[in-house]
């Protein structure tokens, strides 16, 4: 791609997402609705202007990155860790329940063979952690007590999905399963889970230290970003997805984090909340391209719209995509209705993650022209309306105490 017309993409996706976020804000929807549909439009889908080139992807992977990070930042590690059974019951339920239900759905009711409906349950057991801590934001619960219990099942699912997506590519290519590769993963996952943020909090303290000492401006700004885009490769090379190590630096500069045997690290509060001031433009910048580009990437000219099989198929998955997820919360059957439909509405959106499933199947050959497209289809559903209904949501019972009472600001109107 010509330098100049990146810039004047570039320009548009920014302008774009911004007038289209401040309209959807002002008609009662949340902002990544518009930023979204901005992609829809722009994109192959309606208008043809802007193709989802590398260029743009990168901009994308960086943006979610900055927005685990301003998550991180945000979260409390203490509440977070107190929802961690809840959270791991909600992510196990709404990764098993929907894969079973979508397999069986392909296998039984459109007769297709085995590993073309595993792939369609597969796809079904994403979450889209950055849709759904956006839309959260945006209703004023990304820190509530069904926000915790959600951000922690997100992460999960993003961590299982890569897991099976590695387990897929394998049985795609060989026909069976590397389980010694997969075992060898999965202690990598852990071991970075456990050593970052220690990591990054020892290096952010010395960030802190020679900030004094500095003669130019900007020095928190530019290290705490190499220390973002550092952690997002390391995340990388042990396997797991580069937005979780976004999060985790995040956490470690949070002022709610602590060393056991360094806890004079966390008192800094000065510098936390400079590194929030100076962070939050460059995330805000950033994190619009990764909403258009979810966007750019759902072609739908590619669905034949006239097909009965397309709309069976891909209404039939959409339904136990759901149902799937929204199952997850109801296995809090301690908690009140209310929290648990909370809980699994939030999980539904699959965004960018189901698509990557979907394109793996597509590329490796098992899923048909047909299929694949009803799989777009069926992330499309999940990730444009789900926001509606969480909205719709809050707008009817967000002052409810049921909502309220374990520790979550009720949203304004």
């Amino acid at each position: 791609m010509e330098g100049a017309s990146f810039l004047i993409q570039l320009a548009g996706i920014l302008m774009a997402a911004r007038i289209a976020g401040e309209i959807a804000v002002r008609l009662g929807a949340p902002s990544v609705i518009g930023e979204l549909l901005v992609g829809v439009v722009l994109g192959p889908s309606l208008l043809g202007w802007i193709a989802p080139n590398e260029l743009i992807r990168l901009m994308a992977e960086i943006g979610i990155i900055l927005l685990l990070f301003e998550v991180g930042l945000e979260t409390d590690l203490g509440r977070l860790a107190r929802s961690g059974r809840q959270s791991i019951v909600v992510a196990i339920g709404g990764f098993v329940t929907p894969f079973a239900l979508g397999f069986a759905v392909s296998r039984l009711l459109f007769g297709h063979d085995q590993l073309l409906a595993l792939f369609v349950g597969g796809t079904l057991t994403a979450t889209s952690i950055g849709v759904t801590v956006r839309v959260l934001r945006d209703v004023r619960r990304q820190n509530s007590y069904e926000g915790q219990v959600v951000l922690g099942a997100a992460v999960l699912d993003d961590v299982m999905g890569v897991l099976l997506l590695a387990v897929f590519y394998d049985f795609s290519r060989s026909g069976e399963v590397n389980l010694q590769d997969l075992g060898q993963v999965s202690l990598l996952i852990t071991a970075f889970f456990v050593l970052a943020p220690v990591v990054a909090k020892v290096i952010s303290f010395l960030i802190s230290h020679y900030r004094r000492v500095s003669q130019l401006p900007g020095l928190v700004a530019s290290t705490i970003l190499s220390l973002v885009m550092f952690f997002a490769w390391l995340a990388h090379a042990v396997g797991a997805p580069e937005l979780l190590g976004g999060f985790a630096a995040g956490l470690a500069l949070s002022r709610r984090f602590f060393l056991p045997l360094g806890v004079a690290l966390a008192r800094n509060t000065d510098f936390a909340e400079e590194v929030e001031r100076d962070m939050k433009p460059i995330v805000q910048m950033f994190t619009p391209f990764f909403f258009v580009t979810v966007g750019l990437t759902l072609d739908l000219t590619a669905v034949d719209w006239g097909s009965p099989f397309i709309w069976l198929f891909s209404i039939s998955i959409a339904f136990v995509a759901i149902v799937g997820k929204i199952a997850g919360g109801y296995l809090l059957y301690r908690e009140h209705w209310l929290m648990r439909s909370a809980i699994g509405m939030a999980m539904v959106p699959r965004g960018e993650v189901g698509l990557v499933f979907a394109e793996l199947g597509r590329v490796t050959g098992i899923l048909d022209a047909q299929t694949y497209a009803g799989m777009v289809l069926v992330v499309a559903y999940t990730t444009l309306f789900s926001p509606f209904w969480i909205k719709v949501f809050y707008r009817l019972y967000g002052h409810r105490p049921e909502l309220t009472e374990r520790g979550g600001s009720p949203p304004s109107r």
